[in-house]
């Protein structure tokens, strides 16, 4: 099986010339430097380069011909802003308060245009129906009867009309997400298979960056019932055919899918599918594969350099010596660690008794939030303080918190148990 490599070569074209620009401006007050530009692949957020601020402002250059979503994570204060690139300039805003994004002003046409967009859509869904309901006790003829019959005749008109030779992807999104994830309440048809499989055939490259792929493999899914999972997704991959970067993509999503939903069954079949491929691997695919193989039942789990570790003088997960260790990644706005972890605090001095050493990596971004609850862990704690987009979510395919792995002494995945009791019970403290 090959894969293709991505050459350094290419990041070092971004010094040359640029295709468009994004810039994105704060107040002086703000607190973070540096800054990383991502596009979108599928549901995959991908690193494109990394900028420093100059008075506040960061300016990104980007080489090629992209329309799509894209994003810009500040790594120290933990701030995302999304946007869209119809391959045109970009010019952002920034509110900031407390060093987080109060409000952001798009400053270019695209983008105004998204926003606009978008608000309009999150009212016509979350406060029409509630407005229609408040007219039933008003008068048309009373001040506040007309007002109402004015704002729910805005709401309810159709979207104006956009110029798709100028707004091709804004045109494209709202066209698609309309047809295939839009509220049945709005008199939009049912989609059947068929209808999804042609577009997930037919789409230009603007579906892999649009953030439409994922959900629509899951409505997908949906329309063929639970009885007959395997028979649809077979059903796709041979009109997508798995040689091809589009097959490959979506076979990647539907490997994630089914792990985030638990379906090991299908996740492990097409994982295999996967695997054994004789063609040229896409990135996307590759990465889903090696993702995987760093969690495989006998690997050694990868290592990882501690940032900020508290208990231990370790300065990674393969220092910390023991019989056995305990690898938790959780978060303290978790609802099912809250329940979970106290279990383990339990039985942590029967563990330490048999040389059994837990390590917990946390998904949070609040400092505060994450110092007061390992306050009363005594095992290894660690974190980014940057959510899911923590360098470990990829690395060891973490879907969902808490997740465990048991390691043997010499670090090589012996279990991985689907809760706090499974770990209890594999040690038998339970």
């Amino acid at each position: 099986m090959k894969k293709i490599y991505t050459l350094s070569a290419v990041l070092a074209a971004f010094a040359l010339q640029a295709q468009f620009t994004v810039t994105v401006q704060t107040p002086a007050d703000f607190k973070d430097q540096d800054a990383i530009l991502y596009t979108l692949n599928g549901s995959k957020d991908i690193i494109v380069t990394k900028e420093q601020s100059k008075n506040n402002t960061w300016t990104f250059k980007y080489p090629n011909n992209y329309m799509g979503m894209m994003k810009i994570y500040f790594p120290t204060t933990n701030n995302t802003v999304s946007f869209i690139s119809e391959n045109k300039n970009v010019n952002i805003k920034l509110d900031i308060q407390n060093n987080k994004v109060k409000d952001v002003t798009y400053l270019d046409e695209a983008n105004e245009l998204m926003s606009k967009q978008q608000e309009g859509s999150q009212k016509k869904e979350l406060i029409l129906p509630a407005l229609t309901q408040i007219k039933e006790y008003y008068k048309d003829n009373t001040d506040f009867g007309k007002a109402l019959k004015t704002e729910i005749d805005r709401l309810a008109g159709t979207s104006s009309s956009i110029d798709a030779a100028k707004h091709p992807f804004i045109t494209y999104y709202n066209t698609n997400y309309s047809k295939f994830l839009g509220n049945s309440t709005e008199g939009n048809k049912k989609v059947d298979q068929e209808e999804i499989i042609n577009f997930l055939d037919k789409s230009n490259d603007m579906l892999e960056s649009s953030s439409l792929l994922r959900p629509v493999l899951v409505s997908y899914l949906n329309s063929g019932g639970n009885t007959n999972v395997a028979g649809s997704v077979d059903k796709l991959l041979d009109r997508l055919k798995v040689e091809t970067p589009r097959g490959q993509t979506v076979l990647s999503e539907l490997i994630d899918i089914f792990d985030v939903y638990q379906m090991d069954e299908f996740k492990n079949k097409y994982l295999g599918l996967a695997k054994n491929l004789k063609c040229t691997i896409n990135d996307r695919l590759a990465s889903t594969l090696k993702s995987n193989a760093n969690v495989e039942m006998g690997a050694v789990f990868p290592n990882y350099k501690f940032q900020s570790a508290t208990n231990t003088t370790a300065k990674s997960i393969h220092d910390v010596k023991a019989d056995k260790k305990v690898i938790v990644f959780w978060s303290s706005t978790c609802s099912h660690c809250e329940t979970e972890l106290p279990k383990l605090l339990e039985k942590y001095n029967d563990l330490k008794a048999k040389n059994i050493q837990v390590i917990a990596l946390s998904l949070d971004v609040d400092k505060n939030s994450y110092s007061k609850k390992i306050a009363a862990f005594p095992w290894v704690n660690d974190s980014e303080l940057r959510g899911w987009n923590s360098s470990y979510v990829d690395m060891y395919n973490v879907h969902a918190t808490p997740t465990y792995f048991i390691l043997d002494a010499n670090n090589k995945i012996i279990n991985k148990p689907e809760h706090v009791g499974n770990v209890l019970e594999y040690f038998m403290l339970k």
